[in-house]
């Protein structure tokens, strides 16, 4: 039976699709590592959903399995993966994710690597095994060799002084389609430690989306602060995390240990 691969991310972009949603996208990591929870959270209608393998204890079959969770809804499925490494390119994109962010982007060569990495010779150096992975549906999409690039949405993060100093270079490299923003490295890189929303951390970010916008990507920027976020948008992002499972796990949770742990509020029916 002949399948056709999910949308990725960049379709969130196209002129049509942004006409139609008459604003930017929003989506929020998923750090729990649960595929349980990305269900859940699927469910609740954000634009896509970040899985973040970076910063979280995620092996590859438990992004695997989120990504089957997640697959039942309409919500993008993107893979921030550990490093910009070609070997781990393949392994991701082999188990199904299409959209990937690349981390810690510093040079054009960088951007070049990971750009060569997702794609098929003789445009790239992604090895084949399509036949044996559920990237091809194991054999079920047709042609899946000569048309996975296009389903395919290569994302790079760009969060460092270096990255800033060498943009107009690595915008230029081609076979980028978007670029997202960590305001969390990029301030400590320009040393605002902790300062995320820095007027100068801000400015710089501002400046990356409008130079990336010029250049013909998409543009995106992590930003929990709604105020900060709703900036972000104003200055022409394409796209904003607003969010993390276990950030809101955690207040939530911190906001009914509040209510209900003190001695006016405590029941005592047990």
């Amino acid at each position: 039976m002949a399948l056709t691969p999910r949308p990725s991310l960049k379709t969130l972009f196209t002129s049509e699709a942004k006409t139609a949603r008459n604003r930017a996208a929003a989506g929020m990591f998923l750090s729990s590592g649960d595929a349980g929870i990305a269900e859940i959270v699927a469910g609740a209608g954000m634009d896509y959903l970040l899985i973040d393998a970076e910063h979280s204890p995620l092996s590859l079959e438990s992004v695997q399995a989120q990504l089957r969770a997640i697959a039942a809804y309409d919500s993008i499925p993107v893979v921030r993966i550990p490093e910009n490494n070609t070997t781990l390119i393949k392994q991701y994109l082999d188990l199904g994710a299409q959209s990937l962010i690349i981390p810690m982007i510093f040079t054009p060569d960088d951007a070049r690597t990971a750009a060569a990495a997702v794609a098929y010779p003789p445009e790239g150096v992604r090895g084949i095994g399509s036949a044996l992975a559920r990237s091809g549906a194991w054999g079920r999409y047709p042609d899946y060799l000569t048309t996975a690039r296009e389903t395919i949405t290569l994302t790079i993060q760009i969060e460092t002084a270096e990255a800033l100093e060498n943009l107009d270079e690595i915008l230029a490299v081609k076979g980028i389609d978007g670029i997202f923003i960590g305001p969390s490295d990029l301030s400590a890189s320009m040393g605002y430690t902790g300062q995320q929303n820095h007027p100068d951390v801000v400015a710089a970010a501002k400046n990356v989306i409008a130079k990336a916008t010029a250049a013909g990507l998409f543009a995106g920027v992590n930003a929990f602060n709604p105020d900060q976020a709703q900036d972000y948008v104003d200055a022409g992002a394409d796209f904003v995390n607003v969010g993390a499972d276990v950030a809101l796990l955690a207040r939530a949770t911190e906001q009914l240990a509040a209510k209900w742990t003190t001695v006016e509020t405590a029941t005592t029916s047990y």
